[in-house]
């Protein structure tokens, strides 16, 4: 894994090779420019992405409020609730991302120690209230 990777908020304090035994479980996706990627209002499919190259943008209605890019998370709340999106995420280049479900998610916490189980939450948890 690049080490970019491991720099994540999300994996801080999590041991190299737990992050590298869940990334591996991963799915990788390609979306070509211009794709839209995540449409919003649309119901949640329980993913979160790490874009691994490209660039997005995230609009609200007509306003483009943000753009990611390399190492950047979006839509790790569709993690933990069923909510609607609230964002359109297109991809402004080609982009690769990898992509992280609830499946995913229920593995670490199945398989991960206390700790490791409260240092994802506590991520989660922070990058949802940036």
């Amino acid at each position: 894994m690049p080490e970019s990777i491991y720099n994540l908020e999300i994996f801080k304090w999590i041991d190299r090779s737990v992050i590298d035994s869940i990334l591996n479980e991963c799915e990788e996706r390609k979306y070509s420019q211009w794709e839209m990627i995540i449409i919003e209002w649309e119901e949640s499919n329980w993913e979160w992405y790490i874009i691994k190259s490209g660039k997005v943008s995230i609009g609200i209605g007509w306003a483009r409020v943000a753009e990611l890019n390399a190492w950047n998370i979006f839509w790790e709340i569709a993690l933990l609730n069923e909510e609607e999106r609230t964002a359109t995420v297109s991809a402004i280049s080609n982009i690769e991302v990898i992509v992280l479900s609830i499946e995913n998610l229920i593995h670490m916490i199945n398989n991960g120690s206390d700790t490791i189980n409260k240092t994802i939450m506590t991520r989660i948890e922070e990058n949802i209230n940036r």
